[in-house]
């Protein structure tokens, strides 16, 4: 294994061993920055996204949703959650990935408890026909963390996939 995959691999933990680790970092005065998503097709709206809750701490832990819980559509996800979390460890501005136990973050929440959860602004109205940010919200609330938004280019990967390689499958050709 090279350097950089090992270095990449230490960023991806248990979401056990990464609570303890965050705990211990918050204890010493460290501002602990989450968020949680899919990331299925990593793209610029996802690197922005991240770079700016980057900034809004010490620390910028990403939990990802774990493949059975995806409900993007058919075929999805795209990637695994193996790769979708060594592609958010490449990240130089992602200090600690882990894969979620659940459908959503509200129990990751508990268990890692941020200073904030940050989300896209697509979410900042807290309007989610799933009913997800609400509760997730709610969690925030409930263990005294703070909900931030970041204001950054926004991108479908459900729109990508669709429009650059489900379209491929159709037509046979390469777009």
């Amino acid at each position: 294994m090279d350097s950089e995959k090992g270095a990449d691999a230490v960023k991806i933990l248990k979401l056990p061993e990464l609570a303890a680790r965050l705990a211990r970092l918050k204890s010493q005065g460290k501002k602990i920055v989450h968020s949680h998503g899919c990331f299925d097709l990593m793209h610029p709206g996802h690197i922005k996204h991240l770079q700016a809750a980057k900034k809004m701490g010490d620390l910028l832990v990403v939990t990802l949703t774990p493949d059975k819980y995806v409900d993007k559509g058919p075929g999805r996800p795209a990637f695994n959650q193996e790769l979708r979390a060594e592609s958010l460890a490449a990240l130089e501005c992602v200090d600690f990935v882990a894969v979620n136990d659940w459908p959503t973050a509200e129990e990751t929440l508990r268990l890692l408890r941020p200073n904030y959860y940050v989300k896209g602004q697509e979410f900042e109205t807290l309007d989610d026909k799933t009913g997800k940010i609400q509760r997730e919200y709610e969690v925030i609330q409930e263990i005294g963390a703070e909900m931030r938004v970041t204001h950054e280019i926004i991108f479908s990967s459900t729109k990508l996939l669709q429009k650059y390689f489900l379209n491929e499958e159709k037509t046979g050709k390469e777009n």
